[in-house]
């Protein structure tokens, strides 16, 4: 018993002697010039000592500072040599227990008697820069065995397995941008929405993808990809599903908020994270056809929406209350591919590049290990082995808070949220760094560009073609002036229609449809109304005498400067109806933009094929010059095949500029600023979008000229700006 608290005494002071002196010579490392590469593991003894179990005995062994399990007697030995060499020391002097974790002790304040506060807060910052650039020098010693690392494991079926999960979560994010502009004309006449809350409706999914996209973004730096990317898809999939059941307008507009918040984290993510999964020459084309399931995304929303929107069968109420119309079904329809991302992510691995960023080495070796294993078992060579033993990792920086087991469970919860915030700002403050600013302005001018463009054309299209719709059907209106009419029964649809200073006297209507109907200065004596239903129909300067309104919902916005004298509603019919009698009008809408997603597939397939092999420069450039002359073949759309037609021609093109600024965008930032990076850019996207939306709605049926210049001019300065940016093509992952 007593030669074994020897030997523990023994071993305890030998290891603070050991301690004390690894840590005098870590502030000599940089000027001796030691190759730290030589053997990772043997130079960080000072850590691995805190890391042994208790009942390991380790000595000081040859110059590589490498540890052995030695005996007892070989304890004893050593026993006297540092009772000797610590004979006499001040006790103050030792390393107490708490400083192998990064805590200061308390009575620490013998430092400044030394060399004052001033002496120690240079210390402090000359420490810091110390770290930086070990820390930097570590980052690019472990890009260039990454690199190495990912040629040895292949490419076969563990990436093509990913691809799949994670198209799944863009396409979720293709699917979202659709889900609004289907569901909206539907939408307005379900919840009675005025032209100011339709436009809101509109624009609060990319205010949501805005905001979710910098904070998932940033968030994937620190905690992950695969876990932030799971956060945001449960977020989108659960807000989805209450969106289709809310009935109230403030309702359905909050979940849409909160599913865009969710959804937007999921380009910055998939993106980097399927990168650092891919080999230098395979990281352009493979993400590149990544990109295609953004478009199966809107074919799939297109084919939906054709599916169940324009049937009424779809739907059921209870009362008057609550209705469930197709629309809603269609909401529900589309939190499926964001459902099934999440089970499908549950079962892959995060990104073993993140780990490695942050210090993880076992976790990140053995998915790297995984990677190998399953594409060498798939390409039928499951006897060769992962030969790589030891992988870099990179020096941490973060600060440890000791919060104290008596700290409450809140306050422990706030001073992570605190230490995490302060992290996310720090790295996306780095993005504006000397190193880094220069390409961070010119992305950011580039995404802003091509986004106001693109989606303002996009949105302007369908709207261009809703307006050469309107003027055909007002070119059809019917126009009835001073008629008189008396004891007449109406019980059939009136549609697009015009009555001027008429009288209507005694008439009855019955269990009809009124749709785009004006009685404008019109008397209604003694009239009946009962089970109308109205799309479009106002009543301007008329008079009703006498007259009942029973089960209608001719409600009192629709009397516009209108007298009612002894005239009585009964029962009038709760919220706005539906009208599914113009069927054709939405299958075309769901057609043209079934047309204008599948347009882009070409263009995705040049882009795949060509990314590797002309560049990501010329690719963004040509593309965006192609685009801004397509722009000017706008003019000449003066129907409906025409617009269509140039609608297709312009998503087509454009799509390759936005693969290749996609690869840039993750290939110009190093890992550990890579998602918050690319998160902020497509912030960018989503306001420059919303912009883009606001300022080309407002010139439908004024000018072709304006949208057009706006779009043209936008994508030529993007063009120039993307030629200052630099080639990444045949580099190692940051």
């Amino acid at each position: 018993m007593e030669d074994g608290y020897q030997n523990r005494t023994a071993f305890i002071k030998g290891a603070k002697d050991i301690a004390k002196e690894v840590k005098r010579q870590a502030s000599k490392k940089v000027g001796r010039g030691v190759d730290r590469m030589t053997d990772e593991y043997s130079k960080r003894s000072y850590s691995r000592f805190e890391e042994d179990d208790d009942d390991d005995y380790p000595t000081q062994g040859s110059q590589d500072g490498g540890y052995y399990r030695g005996d007892s007697q070989a304890a004893n030995d050593d026993e006297g040599g540092h009772s000797d060499s610590t004979e006499g020391h001040d006790e103050d002097d030792e390393i107490y227990e708490g400083e192998y974790q990064g805590i200061p002790r308390a009575d620490s304040g013998k430092g400044s008697l030394a060399g004052g506060p001033g002496s120690v807060q240079a210390q402090q910052f000359k420490d810091i820069g110390v770290s930086e650039a070990e820390r930097r020098k570590d980052q690019e010693e472990l890009a260039q065995q990454y690199e190495t690392i990912l040629q040895e494991c292949g490419h076969g079926k563990f990436q093509w397995t990913l691809y799949f999960v994670l198209g799944l979560a863009l396409m979720a994010d293709g699917v979202e941008i659709f889900v609004v502009g289907f569901v909206l004309p539907s939408a307005e006449k379900d919840m009675c929405l005025s032209e100011p809350n339709k436009s809101m409706l509109g624009l609060i999914v990319y205010l949501g993808m805005m905001v979710g996209a910098f904070l998932w973004g940033s968030l994937a730096d620190r905690i992950g990809r695969r876990q932030s990317l799971l956060i945001s898809l449960s977020i989108n999939s659960v807000f989805s599903f209450f969106s289709s059941f809310v009935q109230g307008y403030s309702t359905f507009l909050f979940c849409r908020l909160l599913s865009g918040v969710g959804i937007g984290g999921s380009i910055p993510i998939v993106f980097s994270y399927y990168s650092e999964f891919l080999a230098q020459e395979k990281r352009g084309e493979h993400l590149s056809w990544l990109c295609m399931f953004w478009m199966i995304g809107g074919i799939y929303a297109s084919a939906m929406a054709w599916a169940i929107i324009p049937h009424y069968g779809w739907s059921f109420q209870m009362g008057s209350a609550y209705q469930f119309h197709s629309w809603r079904v269609f909401v529900l329809v589309c939190a499926f591919p964001s459902v099934a991302a999440i089970a499908a992510l549950s079962a892959m691995p995060e990104s073993p590049r993140f780990y490695l960023e942050n210090g993880k080495h076992d976790e990140g070796w053995m998915i790297l290990k995984q990677v190998h294993d399953t594409n060498m078992r798939a390409k039928g060579y499951p006897e060769r082995v992962f030969s790589v033993t030891t992988i870099k990792t990179v020096k941490q920086m973060d600060e440890l808070v000791d919060t104290g087991t008596d700290t409450p469970v809140w306050q422990r919860y706030k001073l992570k949220i605190m230490s995490l915030t302060q992290q996310v700002r720090s790295n996306f403050l780095a993005c504006f760094s000397p190193e880094y600013k220069r390409t961070t302005f010119m992305l950011m001018a580039v995404w802003f560009t091509m986004s106001f463009s693109y989606y303002g054309l996009t949105v302007w299209f369908p709207d261009m073609i809703k307006y050469i719709q309107k003027q055909e059907y007002e070119s059809r209106t019917k126009v009835f002036s001073k008629e008189r009419v008396e004891h007449i029964t109406f019980n059939f649809t009136l549609e697009n229609q015009v009555h001027r200073e008429g009288h209507y006297f005694n008439d009855k209507f019955l269990n009809l449809k009124m749709k785009s109907m004006v009685f404008e200065d019109s008397v209604f004596e003694e009239c009946y109304f009962e089970d109308i239903t109205s799309t479009n129909t106002f009543f301007r300067n008329c008079t009703f005498i006498a007259s009942l309104f029973y089960n209608t919902d001719l409600f009192k916005y629709r009397f516009i400067n209108s007298k009612l004298v002894n005239s009585t509603f009964l029962h009038n019919k709760e919220g706005c109806m539906l009208d599914f009698s113009d069927d054709n009008n939405a299958y075309m809408i769901y057609f043209v933009s079934f047309l204008g997603t599948l347009a882009v597939l070409p263009g995705n397939i040049v882009s795949a094929l060509l990314m590797d092999k002309i560049g990501r420069l010329r690719m963004l450039a040509g593309s965006s010059v192609i685009s801004c002359v397509s722009c000017f073949f706008l003019m000449f759309g003066s129907n409906e095949s025409g617009m269509i037609a140039l609608l297709c021609l312009f998503g087509g093109i454009s799509i390759a500029s936005w693969n290749a600024l996609d690869v840039l965008t993750v290939e110009l930032y190093p890992s550990d600023k890579r998602t918050t990076a690319f998160g902020f850019h497509n912030a960018l996207c989503k306001l420059a979008a919303v912009l883009g939306i606001s300022i080309f709605q407002s010139f439908v049926g004024i000018t072709k000229a304006v949208p057009i210049l706006f779009a043209a001019g936008a994508l030529a300065a993007g063009s120039f700006l993307a030629m200052k940016l630099p080639e990444t093509r045949g580099q190692v992952l940051q």
